[in-house]
């Protein structure tokens, strides 16, 4: 059966995809070659494209546009959270543990959903902050789930805080650990009594979408109870790459005793209780 032509919709999204997926800012001749359009096509394409902002041009280079990532930080912050969320409150509830959900930027992560047990309710939900990856370990774990090549700017900004890199204490000895182990661990800041646990949600190796972090007080954290804290969030984190993946549908959570705090716009909204203490996340 012959294939239908493409829709000048679809040569536009064929063009937007290949340069959002490229690992380096492609030329026109590399896009119309990879989306099998001519080059004279292409180019009047990717010129309303530029005009549109879904494509930004760098002399003779393409890059994504602002447009994409605007809707990147809305889908992030809308549909990925609609997704997980279930998972979020079912872990939670298993736990007796604050979870929160976070997604990572250009050099930290930013996190973007949270459910919280009302026992917890003096520690800090950070919903909507952005981290960075030597003081919490949500970051942590997306750090060290990340291709090598792709930590820099992370890593530069934890030297610039006056974080060391190098040596048993320094932030690369962190990453190696929760590179070989799957998981991130913060045992308390700044002489708090908080602990967090996170592991990073990935599809496809070296790209993480999200992580999440399991935050409590220390002792929740004993020796005693972190295997099944780790297996519970192993759980979570591959029912929601399953989920993302598009092989498994979540299902609506009915938890009780936590208080949940969704961004739906760029403004943070905690609501519920009063907060106190700034925990890891």
């Amino acid at each position: 059966m012959t294939e239908a032509p493409r829709s000048a919709v679809d040569k536009a999204l064929d063009l937007v995809e290949a340069v959002a997926r490229a690992s380096r800012p492609p030329r026109l001749t590399d896009l119309a070659e990879e989306v099998g359009l001519h080059r004279a096509t292409a180019y009047r394409v990717l010129v309303d494209l530029v005009r549109r902002g879904w494509v930004l041009r760098a002399g003779d280079r393409y890059l994504p546009g602002t447009a994409v990532l605007r809707l990147s930080s809305s889908a992030a912050r809308n549909s990925l959270g609609a997704l997980a969320g279930p998972v979020l409150a079912a872990l939670s509830e298993r736990t007796g543990l604050m979870v929160n959900l976070q997604v990572p930027e250009v050099d930290r992560s930013r996190v973007i959903d949270v459910v919280r047990p009302d026992r917890l309710a003096m520690i800090s939900s950070l919903d909507g902050q952005a981290l960075p990856v030597h003081r919490f370990a949500g970051p942590l774990a997306l750090v060290a789930a990340l291709d090598p090549d792709r930590r820099g700017p992370y890593l530069r900004a934890a030297q610039e805080s006056g974080h060391p890199l190098d040596g048993p204490e320094g932030l690369l000895a962190d990453v190696e650990e929760t590179e070989r182990t799957g998981f991130a661990v913060e045992y308390g800041r700044n002489e708090q009594p908080v602990a967090s646990l996170a592991r990073a949600v990935v599809t496809r190796p070296g790209e993480p979408v999200c992580a999440l972090t399991l935050v409590g007080l220390g002792p929740d954290f004993d020796e005693a109870r972190l295997p099944g804290l780790r297996e519970h969030l192993r759980e979570a984190t591959d029912e929601l790459a399953r989920i993302l993946s598009g092989t498994e549908t979540a299902e609506t959570p009915g938890p009780s005793g936590t208080t949940r705090t969704t961004h739906t716009t760029e403004t943070t909204a905690v609501t519920g209780t009063t907060e106190t203490t700034e925990g890891p996340a």
